[in-house]
């Protein structure tokens, strides 16, 4: 798979002028991200959990070889291949949520969906306010993600250790988040900068959704 972090490094030395205004790359970036929230909402509302019975080897291949073939395609530096790739990555995404979400109350999902919200907003304004605090962060983020699959894999032998992680994923993906807007302020402001830095974006928030719904339902001890 292409590196997350040679990607953004190429980005940044890529030497493109500018297109698009600072206003205009972000609305471009943000409305590519909320884009893909809308695109999953839909796919919830109208597929709901009608999934169910689907063969769960079958949808994780399909999931994996969709998201792997998104990032490659993404990589391009044409705005109609990465917003190709995006949706490579959105749908399969929206799948995993329809199997996911009916296993909770719609009252815990909507509490999640409000709590990500607001903590997504923060993480924005702070990224704007003090891009290089973020950015001082990287290299450590970096290392706590690493640190944080390797203890995943872990979870499955030494008991305890998911509960510590999942409230650990929740701080890091919420960290990220700023980081990622501040990174992408770096990058040439070009509409396929726009789109890349959302899939980073989405990505982030996609994750602390996630967590925050398994947090909440631990915490009411419906998990």
């Amino acid at each position: 798979m292409i590196s997350s972090k040679e990607r953004k490094l190429e980005r940044m030395a890529s030497g493109l002028p500018d297109v698009l205004s600072p206003s205009m790359y972000n609305v471009a970036m943000m409305g590519t991200v909320l884009y893909g929230f809308i695109v999953n909402a839909v796919m919830v509302a109208l597929l709901g959990d009608s999934l169910y019975g689907v063969n769960p080897i079958g949808f994780y291949i399909g999931y994996f070889i969709s998201c792997i073939a998104g990032t490659f395609i993404a990589a391009s530096d044409k705005p109609a291949l990465s917003f190709l790739g995006y949706n490579l990555i959105v749908l399969p995404i929206g799948l995993l949520l329809c199997l996911t979400l009916p296993g909770y109350s719609s009252g815990l999902v909507m509490q999640a969906i409000l709590l990500t919200a607001g903590i997504v907003l923060v993480m924005l304004a702070l990224g704007g306010l003090y891009p290089q605090l973020f950015l001082s962060m990287g290299r450590a983020l970096g290392v706590c993600l690493l640190v944080g699959c390797v203890l995943s894999l872990l979870s499955w032998f030494i008991s305890g250790l998911s509960s510590f992680l999942v409230y650990g994923f929740a701080v890091l993906f919420s960290l990220y988040i700023g980081y990622d807007l501040a990174r992408a302020q770096l990058y040439p402001r070009t509409l396929d900068n726009a789109i890349d830095s959302a899939i980073d974006i989405y990505l982030d928030i996609i994750n602390l959704f996630l967590r925050i719904l398994s947090i909440l339902a631990r915490l009411r001890g419906d998990d």
